[in-house]
């Protein structure tokens, strides 16, 4: 049983949840680094390791997400994201386990290697996949797919938000504060007092918020904004926390009712750079330094822009005498031989620009 179950037993019968990724995922203790940075007591959680085919956050709203999908009987899912999105790849891989076909809304962004290995797996998994220029192009492909496959299917697609951010998805990371309160027990870590964490389609951060409180550990959520303001904010989050908040308690009405309000966020705006999965300077620090000093990977898109903001403030002795805990939220699982040989003109032309000799490769060092 989920740590979230055994804590408040009635979610069991209400909420649906199917097993996915390989929990508890590991707290491991980041020695050299932290004496490099002066944070005698560092750790990091392995999330990145939380799927046995691909790994990151998006496999524990999946748990919740596409439970909810199977229990009302569909058998497609629609989701949103940029070309290179996780969580769209994550669908497409975890839908095909169990049996559901998946379609992928998506938008340009800027090129990476990441993009092109996420590409390719999605399709690998037989992801449908749809590019448009902008939003409100998307929006109209996104309600014209819909349609084709309900003329096609005799269903419509279940719809699933970017990032997987929905209440039941948030209540993902509910249930990892109280892995994580397991795993404090089990002397694992100590209660860390911060825990850095990418803020993105905002359901990692707000669920652990919740989590946290519901678990009754006294940590704060660094939350570092790493997508624009529009879809990552202290309002949103906000929004989102009393949502999962009423859903779980209208499920079981042992678990509490909380306040929040954006004064109770810790949400950092200084490290998002220049524009969404563009690397800054402090961030490819950041990932360098963790593979020479751990051999971990991050990525230049949310967990390095995160980690610089730990850095920046352990530079500021704002971490010394304190448990730190980095989230590590990024896929690490090698795939590349699932991918390797494919051709990239598999994929609708729309994509080829990610594969041309003339796209930026922004994260050679990874």
């Amino acid at each position: 049983m989920i740590p979230l179950f055994e804590r408040y037993s009635g979610l069991k019968d209400g909420l649906a949840h199917v097993p996915l990724g390989r929990f508890p995922t590991q707290v491991e203790p980041l020695s050299r680094l932290g004496r490099e940075i002066g944070v005698n007591d560092l750790f990091v959680k392995r999330d990145d390791l939380s799927g046995e085919m691909y790994g990151g956050n998006k496999i524990r709203k999946l748990e919740f997400v596409l439970a909810r999908v199977l229990s009302k009987g569909a058998k497609e899912v629609l989701t949103f994201g940029c070309a290179g999105s996780n969580h769209a790849t994550a669908t497409a891989v975890y839908a095909e386990k169990l049996g559901l076909r998946s379609i992928s809304m998506l938008l340009p962004q800027p090129n990476a290697e990441y993009v092109r290995r996420n590409l390719l797996l999605s399709s690998c998994f037989n992801a449908e996949l749809h590019q448009r220029e902008n939003t409100a192009l998307l929006a109209w492909a996104t309600v014209l797919e819909l349609m084709r496959h309900r003329l096609k299917s005799g269903s419509f697609p279940a719809v699933i938000p970017a990032g997987g951010s929905s209440a039941y998805g948030t209540i993902g990371y509910v249930n990892a504060a109280f892995e994580l309160k397991s795993q404090i027990a089990r002397d694992a870590i100590p209660r860390p007092d911060c825990i850095y964490v990418p803020l993105g389609t905002m359901g990692t951060a707000v669920g652990l918020i919740l989590g946290l409180k519901a678990a009754e550990l006294d940590t704060r959520v660094v939350a570092v904004r790493v997508v624009p303001e529009k879809f990552g904010s202290a309002p949103g989050m906000v929004k989102l926390f009393r949502k999962t908040n009423s859903l779980l308690h209208s499920l079981d009405a042992s678990f509490p009712m909380f306040e929040i309000s954006e004064r109770d966020l810790d949400v950092r705006s200084d490290f998002f750079g220049n524009g969404y999965a563009l690397f800054t300077k402090e961030g490819t620090k950041a990932v360098d330094l963790m593979k020479e000093y751990e051999g971990l990977t991050l990525d230049g898109t949310y967990t390095g822009k995160t980690f610089a903001a730990l850095l920046d403030d352990a530079e500021k002795t704002a971490l010394r005498k304190k448990t730190v805990l980095f989230w590590n939220t990024y896929n690490s699982r090698d795939f590349s031989r699932s991918i390797s040989g494919m051709d990239y003109r598999c994929l609708p032309a729309c994509f080829h620009r990610y594969f041309e000799p003339e796209a930026r490769h922004l994260d050679s060092h990874t």
